[in-house]
């Protein structure tokens, strides 16, 4: 049973870290088509992207496409929705951050997963795990900047996204029983379609377009045909968040919200690279600062979890609570 235990661990853990990393290759393409497209129209070309692939992989699978029904509708609803608000959050915040700002920011939600997994599920955390969320947290108010007479609009729009983030993950922890990370999967495209569309019709012909705002200029751009240079981002957005959301939901399926969610820092050191390499911009001293406390908290409850378990194996006594 160990053994077994042992191999289900390592194999949420390397789901949770390939997920993290196919959807940085999501935050670069998004962040490339930020400045010529609508944020509705490029996640509805991802998502029609993404329903292609699933609905690939439904159809070689063994269950077919009967893995989509389901009984849970209004909890489908409800992680959707927080998804949902994630995405949109994330994406107009990214607009106007640098790449690795941004997803220092957002890297608050593992950490408010694991006060989330104690309110919501009931999972047991110790002093030391508290002690890392609050430093993550002061990681975050350093991002904030607030010393600098105004808290960055922008910052706040990715930190309501890091709660929504967790919160879909609660609902993932809660729907483990019963739906497959494919099903989950599914819903969440539907609900992209639906809204993406909605929007497109709304507000896609660029009426309320003009903005200098670089968040408000992403969320109401006239829809235009993308050219065929830009179809490989398109393509590469649509998977990555199709695979990768895959795989990081079927690591919250499997093992504990608050032991997978540090994980997700692998994508920390591949936002710096890809802001380097692809945008060419690099942290200031400040960022840098908040990058390393939030990051650190994330890593320290990784280390102290691995500790932990070493110990329950071995039947160590000192093992005590995180």
């Amino acid at each position: 049973m160990t053994d077994i235990s042992s191999r289900a661990t390592l194999t949420g853990i390397l789901l949770a870290i390939g997920g993290s990393a196919m959807l940085s290759v999501n935050d670069v393409a998004i962040k490339f088509l930020s400045g010529d497209y609508a944020l509705h129209q490029v996640i509805l070309i991802r998502a029609g992207i993404g329903m292609i692939f699933l609905l690939g992989l439904m159809h070689f699978s063994g269950t077919g496409f009967r893995q989509i029904l389901t009984r849970r509708g209004k909890d489908h609803l409800i992680r959707v929705g927080f998804v949902m608000v994630s995405n949109v959050t994330y994406f107009l915040g990214l607009a106007a951050l640098p790449l690795a700002d941004a997803v220092a920011i957002a890297f608050v939600s593992p950490l408010l997963v694991t006060v989330l997994s104690v309110i919501v599920l009931g999972e047991a955390v110790g002093p030391r795990r508290w002690a890392a969320v609050a430093v993550g947290m002061l990681g975050v108010l350093v991002m904030l900047r607030p010393g600098a007479g105004v808290i960055q609009p922008a910052a706040i729009l990715v930190l309501i996204s890091a709660f929504c983030y967790a919160s879909s993950h609660m609902m993932t922890r809660r729907m483990k029983d019963t739906e497959s990370a494919m099903t989950l999967s599914f819903y969440v495209q539907c609900g992209f379609i639906v809204v993406s569309t909605s929007m497109g019709l709304v507000v896609g012909d660029g009426h309320l377009a003009g903005s200098s705002d670089a968040s408000l200029a992403f969320l109401f751009r006239t829809w235009v045909w993308p050219p065929m240079q830009d179809w490989p981002w398109f393509l590469a957005t649509g998977l990555s968040v199709a695979i990768g959301g895959l795989m990081v939901s079927q690591a919250y399926r499997m093992l504990e919200a608050a032991l997978v969610a540090p994980f997700e820092y692998a994508a920390m050191p591949l936002a710096i690279f890809w802001g380097v390499v692809i945008f060419g911009t690099y942290p200031d001293l400040t960022a840098a600062f908040g990058i390393a406390l939030i990051c650190g908290a994330g890593l320290y409850t990784l280390w102290r979890e691995t500790v932990r378990r070493k110990k329950d194996v071995t039947g160590d006594p000192r093992s005590g609570g995180l």
